[in-house]
């Protein structure tokens, strides 16, 4: 995974860069397939402002931005935005082949239960 992480009307301090660094390793067990991320700290005023971008495997992009006082707890809300959407798109895409549908599932249950019906009364 390639990580840029850069700043516009400020310099991105090594503590930050370390922060960032550590808290996007965790985006890996959210999906997998991440190829490239970037993430962009913007400092213009009082408010600072994140915006994320994850380039995955199929070249499609997530992008987030946030806006807060405090660069950390912006990132960090950021991140958490980044995460919710990288889940929704793993759970969207998963694979269902192996699945046994509700109509199956309950026509087995059904069976198996008669089943267990007719060997109790061959008991008797």
């Amino acid at each position: 995974m390639n990580i840029q992480i850069s700043g516009r009307h400020l310099e991105v301090t090594e503590a930050m860069r370390a922060y960032v660094l550590k808290k996007v390793g965790r985006l890996q067990k959210h999906y997998n397939r991440i190829s490239e991320l970037e993430v962009v700290v913007d400092g213009a005023g009082l408010q600072q402002k994140i915006e994320i971008i994850v380039k995955a495997d199929n070249h499609q992009r997530f992008v987030v931005q946030h806006t807060a006082a405090d660069a950390y707890a912006c990132f960090d809300e950021a991140l958490d935005k980044i995460e919710r959407q990288l889940t929704r798109h793993k759970e969207k895409s998963r694979s269902r082949k192996g699945r046994v549908s509700a109509a199956e599932a309950s026509l087995g249950a059904l069976e198996a239960e008669g089943a267990e019906d007719s060997g109790r009364e061959e008991r008797a």
